[in-house]
């Protein structure tokens, strides 16, 4: 950086203006403070859009488990083995849920070839079928 002209000794102007430390101070103050005018307000819109209390008082176990996983995510859990052990179980287990319809039509189709083609080869031989007697005892 070169020197700016009019600075003493070679030395750098400041930047402010001339403006005082004081004056500065009081600047960074009120900036700071309009941001945290800003970011309260936006906290406040945040929880009127999500309606948290609410959802609280109707689900609190569930805002549980939903603050709880979201420490977890923040905490550095995310990449933890204990996290690769649960979505491999998650995996595991949606893959066989999501498996089951598919079998159940198998097998079902299977079953019902089968009954389907016992009763063709029943149906070719002649058999006489069964009589139930039913007796009216007391009436």
């Amino acid at each position: 950086m070169e020197p700016t002209e009019g600075a003493p000794n070679g030395q750098r102007m400041d930047d402010s203006g001339g403006r005082s430390f004081g004056q500065r101070v009081d600047r960074i103050g009120g900036t700071a403070q309009e941001a945290w005018t800003r970011t309260r307000d936006a906290v406040t819109d945040i929880k009127a859009t999500l309606n948290l209390e609410e959802r609280v008082e109707r689900n609190p176990y569930g805002m549980m488990a939903a603050a709880i996983g979201v420490g977890y995510v923040l905490g550095g859990g995310i990449f933890s083995p204990l996290t690769a052990r649960i979505l491999g179980l998650g995996m595991r287990l949606s893959l066989r849920l999501a498996a089951l319809p598919f079998i159940k039509e198998e097998l079902m189709g299977i079953a019902e070839t089968i009954s389907n083609g016992s009763s063709e080869e029943s149906g070719s031989r002649t058999r006489k079928p069964r009589q139930t007697q039913t007796t009216n005892k007391g009436k």
